[in-house]
């Protein structure tokens, strides 16, 4: 494998709003802007979303035809391991920034956090527990 375990990763996801999109990931999640590309004629633009210390990032774009739909399933997450309960105070900031709560496709991810969905329909987990590989 030609990636060693401090590879970057870069999740992409196509959005139909990028103002929507962002006011759930940076306004409700908090995630830091990272890089913008304001598009051009036939260009897509993106919005490059994340923490500048850590080893991943959410680019979120938006197709200049139109034709491209985000296309996301129930069980299509982006989970978060918080290693603490999760807060209140961030699933109201996250519903009031256009997020939903929704009971999660795998009952799993209810009983250790909880889940939303994104103005795109992703769904993003908050679990309260820490990630362990064992």
């Amino acid at each position: 494998m030609p990636a060693n375990g401090s590879a970057h990763i870069r999740i992409a996801r196509p959005t139909r709003d990028l103002a929507a999109a962002e006011r759930f990931w940076r306004t409700g999640l908090g995630l830091s802007e990272l890089f913008r590309h304001a598009p051009e004629a036939g260009e897509h633009g993106l919005l490059m979303l994340g923490r500048p210390d850590a080893a991943w990032h959410l680019e979120l774009t938006t197709d200049p035809s139109g034709d491209l739909e985000p296309s996301p399933t129930p069980d299509d997450l982006l989970v978060i391991y918080l290693g603490e309960p999760v807060p209140a105070e961030l699933v109201a900031r996250l519903e009031c920034s256009g997020g939903r709560r929704v009971a999660s496709y795998n009952p799993y991810w209810d009983e250790w956090g909880v889940t939303l969905e994104d103005p795109d329909g992703y769904r993003l987990v908050l679990c309260e527990r820490e990630w362990s590989n064992s």
